[in-house]
């Protein structure tokens, strides 16, 4: 236990325990006591001495061990040092040092326990906020997190030890340690002034920590280890060595490219060199841990692939021997748009993915490293979003290393956006390449211990500014000012280990020659490469899916129909409690018996069209997942895909992981309230395997605007930028129903201006004109007004041999509508309908009707009706248009050409500039060559 309780405890109670000799009484006169102590024996008497006297030597001693003889302070640390555990200075004050601090030296007592107190005090202040006046700026312009303010509880001028009540003449008094602080190493007290020493070399270095906001008291005391203990930031001669040549790697690079493409626009590492050096520390510790896979996303500030915009964004996948550790590792860079931070979540949703699929539970195989700048890192929502999911159950990545490349452009520093999820963020001074390498081990040693989130905040510059053809004069003068005069970092380390020793000039130099010829043999090899192979700027290769020349295997689509037997063991199953003892809610229980008798009747409703679709791919080992808000039960209370025992808290079942005995698993999981986060990560997550259906859903349709980043720089562009396929499902609520026009509308006129297909050109129909036509476009949109067909089109996504995104627009009202209904018949045979023709009295003699109606989605049971209430059955022909891009230029023909003699006319419950009017409107007109209006 410390002093300071010790002492406190003589404020309270009876005595100091180790005081043995006290039967000598008070009474004796203290001369003659003195007389039987010698100050000159090995260890002294107590039976000889008056306690008044050894009250003084332990006053003396507690001052400063110096001021009693070496036998006196041999004592008292033994003493202190054979104290039984738990009792020591505490459990038993003594009698005669409580008299003493009572009735003769009370203040002296007082001011013991208070300085005690104050230096404890301290050492907290700095393990808080020493990062505010740590050394972190290579520029030496700015303080360390780029702000004016120093704080008033740490010494940074002698004055300040009065804030404590502490004055200059205590600087060499020695003082307990606490247990919170590794200070001390081997020792438990140190005088003052060492302690103000070893607090400002670990907390106000190069290195400043931010982490006592953290409230578990195992990681707080973790953090404090690795950057307490003194002489714990070693580094080998080999380290070293190894170190200065990455530091060659990263800095020549750049030069290289500066003379190879001196006019481009590289957005290069200028000013922050070591971000190479420290990237490849983590994956080594990592690799060590056991990590043999890791995927990175990054900002372009930071990109090394090439020149030109997209090349520079492009991914990368590649495998390699980690030389530190001799294991396998495989490294995968994202493809990211031009939207800082937007990759973030796209990274986790991929890394997820990869640890899902080899059962890595823990993260122990699979990691995620994300790179930052400073001012997105502080500016974006999505930051918050994407740490906000890393602690959620089916979102967790167990851990992500995020580096961030702090180009000093954020007044005010990098915000605590990572306090949020009690991440730890390591600052630090990256002129000082060993202790960015140390760092870099900490936080991957963190993300291995404790399977959280850690940042690291590279403070660097930028020699060139935005990039190689900007003024940064213009604005920031002081700054590049000291850029200009600023030594680059490689000679500033490689000078330090000639002067060690470490390595010679020679040695140095040659470790430049030997890679600068690297770099020109690779420039002079590249000229005779003719064929740029697409499948190298893939992050997430797919071997086995495409042909070696990245193609379909075929251009077909087998039927999507299921068998009877399929259809009502699927039925049976979502219809039923797989679990014994379970008690659902009365409500669900309804639902239940309502599935149960429409599968008796060979029917299903839209809940259930699903159901069969989800179900059937997981018998064929399709993983299926979705995610979204309130997913799980529907936002219309349709769905109940995860029940909840009534009767036992946190107790509930998944009945579509009990339909097979080998079936692949099924994941649906209520996300947090996000969506560009969420979306972003279930489009990460497609990307890592084809086999596998994964779907996100609004809760309702127009909620897809504030993820509408990922929509517009991933998910539409994404073959033609990224060249890489993605199978993602979008299921948006969409209907007018009484909600506003704002909140009503999915907003189908943006994905559809968004879609490739050309409105003038006529097709050719040849071949598979359906799979052609899927495979030449971004994306697909669908809004289905049957249970069979929304069943056909999520089946239909797996069995075609490529992958493209697929909005859906979902129903509200037609949920629970009892015409949207479909037979086992509709789902037993043939594919999805791209349109529904009127098949009533209307169908039968084509040439007396007097008007067709196309249109899209639950209007259709609103015009049915109608029609009916007017008994024109025959006279007006009702289409549905189920896929809606790309368009069906064959069909749509095949039934203007049938009803030849009708007015056309174009039905939408949206507004005329919303919907579908202005796409559909001029595909008609290629299809009638402009001679029949619509």
């Amino acid at each position: 236990m410390s002093q300071f309780r010790a002492l406190a405890g003589v404020l309270r109670g009876p005595g100091l325990w180790w005081l043995r000799g006290q039967a000598v009484g008070a009474r004796t006169g203290i001369a003659e006591h003195r007389r039987g102590c010698s100050s000159g024996t090995a260890e002294p008497s107590l039976a000889g001495c008056s306690s008044s006297y050894v009250e003084e030597m332990y006053y003396a001693w507690l001052e400063n061990p110096k001021n009693v003889h070496a036998s006196w302070d041999v004592f008292f640390r033994n003493a202190k040092a054979s104290s039984p555990p738990g009792e020591a200075y505490e459990t038993r004050p003594s009698t005669l040092l409580q008299g003493r601090a009572m009735s003769q030296t009370p203040s002296l007592a007082q001011k013991v326990v208070e300085d005690h107190l104050a230096v404890h005090t301290l050492i907290r202040a700095y393990q808080i906020r020493g990062h505010h006046v740590a050394q972190l700026d290579p520029l030496g312009i700015l303080e360390a997190d780029l702000d004016s303010f120093v704080p008033s509880d740490l010494i940074t001028t002698i004055d300040k030890l009065a804030f404590y009540g502490l004055h200059e003449t205590d600087l060499d008094k020695t003082f307990q340690l606490p247990s919170t602080t590794f200070i001390g190493g081997s020792e438990s007290t140190l005088p003052l002034r060492e302690i103000i020493r070893r607090l400002e070399m670990t907390y106000c270095g190069h290195i400043g920590v931010e982490f006592m906001f953290i409230n578990n008291v195992e990681q707080c005391q973790w953090i404090r280890q690795k950057f307490e203990t003194p002489g714990i930031m070693q580094f080998t001669n080999e380290e070293k060595r190894t170190l200065l040549a990455r530091l060659v790697r990263s800095t020549r690079f750049e030069d290289f490219l500066a003379r190879k493409w001196s006019s481009e626009k590289r957005f290069g590492l200028e000013g922050c060199e070591v971000l190479i050096p420290a990237l490849k520390t983590i994956i080594d510790k990592s690799s060590e841990a056991g990590i043999d896979s890791v995927i990175m996303g990054m900002p372009h500030r930071v990109a090394l692939q090439g020149s030109g915009d997209v090349k520079y964004h492009l991914g990368m996948y590649h495998e390699r021997i980690n030389r530190v550790t001799d294991k396998n590792i495989t490294l995968s860079l994202m493809a990211n748009p031009s939207h800082l931070e937007a990759v973030d979540p796209v990274v986790q949703g991929k890394a997820k993915a990869e640890q899902f699929y080899r059962g890595d539970a823990e993260g122990k195989k699979v990691m995620s490293i994300l790179m930052h700048g400073d001012a997105a890192f502080a500016g974006q929502g999505v930051v918050y979003e994407t740490f906000h999911l890393s602690e959620l159950p089916s979102y967790t990545t167990h851990g992500t290393v995020h580096v961030v490349v702090n180009n000093q452009r954020e007044e005010g520093g990098i915000p605590h956006v990572a306090r949020v999820v009690n991440a730890p963020i390591f600052h630090v001074n990256v002129d000082d390449p060993e202790a960015v390498m140390y760092v870099c081990k900490v936080a991957a040693e963190w993300r291995s211990t404790f399977n959280k989130d850690v940042v690291i905040d590279l403070v660097c510059y930028r020699r060139f500014g935005h990039n190689e053809m900007d003024e940064p004069m213009f604005t920031q003068p002081l700054m590049y000012k000291q850029i200009r005069k600023q030594e680059h970092v490689l000679k500033k380390y490689s000078d330090k280990l000639i002067s060690e020793g470490v390595v010679t000039l020679q040695e140095f130099e040659e470790e430049i020659a030997k890679y600068d010829k690297i770099c020109e043999e690779a420039y002079t090899s590249s000229k005779d490469e003719k064929i740029l192979h697409i499948r190298h700027w893939l992050d997430s290769p797919w071997p086995d899916f495409f042909t070696a020349e990245g193609e379909p295997k075929s251009m077909t689509c087998p039927p999507t129909g299921l068998d009877e037997e399929t259809l009502r063991h699927i039925g049976q199953t979502a219809s039923s409690v797989p679990v014994e003892g379970f008690t659902i809610h009365p409500g669900v229980s309804r639902i239940l018996r309502g599935r149960a008798d429409m599968t008796q009747k060979r029917l299903v409703d839209w809940a259930l069209g699903e159901y069969m679709a989800f179900g059937s791919l997981l018998k064929d080992g399709i993983h299926v997942r979705l995610s979204g808000q309130d997913v799980e039960r529907g936002t219309f209370s349709h769905r109940h895909h995860v029940l909840h025992d009534q009767e036992v808290d946190k107790h509930f079942c998944v009945p579509m992981n009990h339909l097979w005995k080998n079936q692949a698993p099924y994941t649906v999981c209520n996300s947090s309230l996000s969506e560009y986060g969420v979306l972003g990560f279930e489009l990460g997550f497609a990307m890592a395997s084809p086999n596998a259906l994964v779907c996100w859903e609004a809760q309702f349709g127009d909620f897809h605007n504030t993820a509408q980043c990922i929509i517009d720089q991933f998910i539409s562009p994404g073959q033609a930028k990224w060249v890489r396929n993605n199978g993602i499902v979008l299921l948006l609520p969409h209907g007018m129903e009484g909600m506003g026009p704002e909140h009503s509308s999915a907003r189908p006129e943006r994905f559809l201006q968004m879609s490739k297909d050309d409105s003038d050109r006529y097709p050719e129909f040849t071949g598979d004109f359906e799979v052609q036509q899927l495979f030449d476009c971004n994306w697909i949109v669908v809004n289905c007004s049957t249970p069979a067909n929304y069943f056909h089109v999520l089946r239909r996504q797996i069995l075609l041999p490529f992958r493209k995104p697929l909005i859906i627009f979902t129903p509200k009202s037609l949920l629970r509508h009892p015409d949207a209904r479909s037979s086992f018949d509709d789902m037993k045979a043939g594919i999805f309908r791209r349109i529904i023709p009127d098949e009533g009295p209307a169908s039968k003699s084509p040439e007396k009707v007097k008007r067709v109606i196309f249109c899209t989605g639950k209007v259709y049971y609103e015009l049915a009706k109608q029609r009916k209430l007017e008994d024109l059955e025959h006279d007006i022909a009702i289409i549905r248009l189920e896929q809606i891009s790309p368009f069906p230029f064959d069909l749509v023909k095949a039934e203007v050409e049938k009803y030849s003699n009708a007015e056309l006319i174009w039905c939408q419950e949206e507004h005329k500039n919303m919907g579908y009017y202005d796409y559909i409107r001029p595909r008609f007109l290629t299809v009638l060559c402009n001679r029949r209006p619509i």
